[in-house]
């Protein structure tokens, strides 16, 4: 929108002087890009909107976080207007390949399709246009390889950059901000997070002038609610539930919910349910569930059904929705229970609607495999205005349910937190049934990031007035804990960067070892390491200001009181090392003498509650385990059970045992003893007086101290007494001041071992891989060997594993179908809590012996990083390759149909294309590092041809 004119009657009021400086600048708005830019959209920018695009054409980059669904994305395409206003290049990168689709098609809709290219890995159209919608790992490896389509790079934007907190993929993000051309501006787009002032400093440091601007307003203001049976109760009272909605802080607070801001209605439920199930009786009518009590008080809740929820929804006229389901079978069965109950929220004109769209975007789909794909059953669904949408579906499947979504067409759709991520897929209401996932090790809370990335997408801009985000009642919900979540609206960005092995070799071969180690100190992670470094060096100069201090009053007259506490700190830390050597071996005479009991032997226990006369009934010596071929005990040493002359049963410990012990007399145990019979203890116990009731326990000889007769504790002794200070008046309040200084001193040095251990982790890491490189003749001081250029050319996690394949020719003389069943192993991860009990199917030949070199090449390369302190968890090592696709990409090469392939391989369409497609990824990576000369390169390209067909080459997204 322009800038409203002042109307006539306002112009006459003002005087000419008035009237010439505000045509002056009118005139000046005018000839900006941003005025010609705002005339695009049919409503107004926002004001961060605006003061973004601002810093923009003053040449600034800039860092916007905002919400989800506050249209930050403006901002990125206000940079692609400047770049071809300017003739200058402008690259749009994004996360995935879904979010770059959808982001090429709406700028092609704008621009057209000669002005907009694409590259995302496995799709490449028009990559020499002014505009490029790329995937971050494609602008990545441009970079290191040098790319002439760099020339002319005027802008980046980043859209969801805060991607690089990810463990997995976060360090590309940092990659390309480090070695982005200093020419080029660039736009990071990102989610409300908490430090995004230390994420601008930072990049103000690598990139220059860099604007941070942060809103935290939403612009459809989000309500939050619990769905308790049949009622849905607000999260938050009233005043509270305003300000959050829209996003605006509290006066004097933080953005917290605490139980006084929750709505005391939910809160009372709350703990009626609590009574109710702790309290020891159903005090609720169990037939009429949800009626309240005769007094007033609150009825039983209880999680209404899915079938009930979506009901619900479309009652209040909160359709549609997206439920977040953290699992994919529980998004598909949610869409049965909606078909078996009859559920319809489509009419028949949107049922013809659905049929036509779903027919014409499923054209290519060949007959045969529909059914395979469980097509019929998923039109039905989506007729009715309900689907599922998550990572296992086909990625055509995925796309229909957008578009349908997007037009109205799909009013309810169950979802895992995949969608969250970036897709324009915004909803009236968001369902969370759950606040627990699993995160592929545990179940886990959702974070305070997570639930704000989930709710956000309530609310459509443009569309609904405001958005809704209902969490299902669950047993042991606490409300206060749910307003903390649903309050906390941002959350930090923690840099997830290590160096790998193919970023070495790329950073040695352009910039040498050290130049490299100086950009790597530049990371992010190293930034916040340092800054986290800040406050400890803080506390270690005002640790040195107090010493210091210290010092002063230790100072002694008569001489050097620091030498004369170091005499005495020497002898009573040699006092303490006797006394617990000594201790130490009366505990394993102890534990000897323990050993020796039998059965029958009579004892007496020499201290403890059970002191006294005692039968033993169990020696209790640990039994012996085996740990990978070593034998050892039990920690805690022999633990007798006794009978004691009182007949109590008792196991007792080492600690009953402070000296040895020895059989005094034995007593005979009958076969028929029973401990737990109380006649049986009475006749034993009986015996046990009977035959040693008149044995005096052996009196313990106290040995003489060690100490006594120590040559060294003679000597400090010695010289203590001999020492000048020994004699001064205030000896003793000296030696409490020179307590205190070797406290403070130990507790200075334990920070500085802290501070040495943060600083230059990233150069250090970087210094252990090049040193394995090196080992492995990857490296030779600065210079990047034959093995290291071809490295350079392959990317993920197995790079290096990969590198080794092609140099030990462990691929040579396979076939297409065969090396791809053995570069499966370098992408696919099964998913955790698959069956891995039963060793994975793989094809016979060569194949399977090359398979088998693979498992050994990367056992070698894991011992290497173990020598070298690399490891997987750090994201740096090389996890290890997962046969568990080989089988089936064996079966795909070879051709054999998608039927077959699917049923036996046990797996979801949209996984199979996933890893299918990521096969060719990495296919096309070996055939362009395999040496001339050798079979690979030509093998590898035979078999991305005999990969790409049927479902493959219809899928356009990986």
């Amino acid at each position: 929108m322009t800038s409203a004119a002042p109307d006539d009657h306002a112009v006459d009021e003002l005087s000419p002087s008035e009237r010439y400086a505000a045509s002056r600048r009118l005139a000046k708005e005018q000839a900006t890009a941003l005025y010609a830019f705002r005339e695009l959209y049919d409503f107004p920018l926002d004001g961060f909107q605006i003061e973004a695009c601002e810093a923009l054409e003053a040449g600034s980059g800039v860092l916007v976080a905002a919400p989800t669904g506050s249209g930050k994305t403006i901002v990125g395409e206000f940079a692609v207007h400047l770049a071809l206003a300017e003739g200058r290049k402008c690259f749009y990168t994004t996360p995935i390949k879904a979010l770059s689709n959808q982001k090429y098609a709406d700028l092609v809709k704008r621009y057209g399709p000669d002005k907009v290219g694409l590259l995302t890995g496995d799709n490449t159209v028009n990559s020499e246009a002014p505009v490029v919608v790329m995937t971050t790992e494609v602008l990545r490896n441009m970079l290191y390889a040098g790319s002439q389509t760099l020339n002319g790079l005027g802008y980046v934007v980043m859209d969801e950059v805060h991607y690089l907190a990810d463990r997995f993929r976060g360090a590309v993000w940092e990659e390309v901000i480090i070695h982005l051309p200093e020419s080029v501006t660039l736009v990071s787009l990102s989610a409300t997070v908490s430090n995004a002032e230390e994420f601008g400093d930072w990049l103000d440091t690598v990139r220059g002038g860099t604007k941070v601007i942060v809103s935290e307003h939403r612009p459809v203001p989000l309500w939050q609610h619990v769905l308790a049976g049949n009622r849905m109760y607000d999260l938050f009272t009233t005043r509270v539930a305003e300000e959050r909605a829209s996003g605006r802080k509290r006066d004097g607070g933080g953005n917290r919910g605490g139980e006084a801001d929750v709505n005391p209605e939910l809160v009372r439920l709350a703990r009626a349910e609590q009574d109710r199930r702790y309290g020891g009786r159903d005090r609720f009518d169990k037939r009429g569930r949800g009626r309240s009590m005769s007094n007033g008080r609150p009825g039983r809740a209880w999680t209404p059904s899915r079938v009930e929820v979506i009901d619900r929804l479309d009652s209040e006229g909160l359709l549609p929705a997206i439920t977040f389901i953290f699992s994919r079978a529980g998004c598909e069965a949610a869409v049965q229970q909606c078909l078996h109950s009859g559920l319809r929220l489509n009419n028949d004109s949107e049922r013809a609607e659905v049929r036509a769209l779903v027919e014409a975007r499923t054209a290519s789909i060949p007959s045969e495999d529909l059914h395979v794909l469980g097509y019929y059953e998923w039109v039905d669904a989506l007729e009715r205005g309900v689907a599922a949408h998550h990572a296992g579906m086909l990625p055509t499947f995925k796309e229909v349910v957008e578009e349908l979504f997007l037009r109205g067409l799909v009013k309810a759709v169950f979802a895992t937190e995949t969608l969250a991520l970036g897709i324009n897929m915004p909803a009236r209401s968001v369902v969370m049934e759950k606040l627990v996932k699993w995160n592929g090790e545990t179940h886990a809370d959702v974070t305070p990031g997570e639930y704000t990335q989930l709710t956000g997408r309530a609310g459509r801009r443009g569309i609904d007035i405001e958005g809704h985000a209902v969490v299902l009642w669950q047993p042991n919900l606490d409300p206060a804990a749910l307003a903390g979540l649903a309050g906390t609206r941002t959350y930090p960005l923690r840099s997830s960067f290590k160096p790998s092995y193919n970023m070495a070799v790329n950073l040695v071969s352009q910039f040498g070892r050290h130049k490299s180690r100086e950009l790597l100190e530049t990371s992010f992670a190293q930034f916040q390491a340092d800054r986290s470094v800040v406050g400890i060096a803080r506390q270690v100069q005002r640790n040195e200001e107090g010493l210091e201090g210290y010092r002063e009053a230790v100072d002694c007259h008569l001489g050097d009181f620091e030498e004369y506490s170091g005499l005495r700190r020497a002898l009573k830390d040699r006092e303490n090392a006797l006394a617990r050597e000594g201790a130490n071996q009366r505990r394993a005479s102890a534990a000897d003498s323990l050993e020796k009991l039998k059965p029958g032997d009579v004892i007496h226990v020499p201290t403890g509650r059970f002191a006294g006369l005692a039968l033993v009934l169990d020696p209790g010596i640990p039994a012996v385990s085996s740990r990978h071929g070593h034998r050892h005990e039990h920690s805690e040493g022999p633990r007798p059970v006794v009978l004691t002359a009182e007949r109590q049963v008792k196991r007792l410990a080492m600690i009953d045992f402070p000296v040895p012990v020895e059989a005094v007399e034995r007593v005979r145990i009958p076969r028929s003893f029973n401990p737990r019979s109380p006649q049986s203890r009475r006749d034993l116990a009986s015996a046990l007086r009977t035959k040693a009731g008149h044995i005096e326990p052996a009196r313990v000889r106290k040995g003489r101290a060690a100490a006594a007769d120590d040559p060294e504790i003679a000597r400090l002794r010695t010289a203590l007494r001999q020492h000048p200070c020994h004699g001064c008046d205030e000896r003793e309040d000296h030696a409490r001041w020179a307590e205190r200084y070797e406290r403070l001193k130990r507790d200075t040095q334990q920070l500085e071992r802290r501070m040495q251990s943060r600083t230059h982790t990233i150069a250090r890491t970087f210094d252990r891989v090049c040193a394995l490189l090196t080992d492995l003749g990857y490296l030779q001081g600065d210079t990047v060997t034959e093995d290291g250029r071809r490295l350079a050319r392959l990317y993920g996690e197995l790079d290096l594993l990969a590198s080794e394949c092609l140099r030990e020719e462990v691929w040579e003389g396979l076939t297409p179908a065969e090396l791809a069943a053995c570069a499966s192993a370098l992408v696919y991860e099964s998913r955790r809590g698959d069956d891995e009990s039963s060793a994975p199917k793989l094809p016979d030949g060569g194949a399977r012996e090359a398979l088998g070199e693979m498992v050994r090449l990367w056992g070698h390369l894991d011992a290497l990083e173990e020598q070298h302190k690399l490891a997987a968890e750090d994201n740096v090592g090389q996890r290890e390759p997962d046969l568990g696709f080989a089988w089936t990409a064996f079966r795909w090469a070879s051709g054999q149909p998608l039927d077959a392939v699917l049923r036996e391989a046990d797996m979801p369409a949209g996984d199979f294309v996933r890893w299918t497609r990521q096969l060719i990824d990495v296919l096309g990576q070996i055939a362009n590092a395999a040496p001339e000369g050798g079979t690979v390169r030509a093998t590898a390209r035979k078999a991305v041809d005999g990969i790409r067909r049927g479902i493959i080459a219809y899928s356009s997204v990986g």
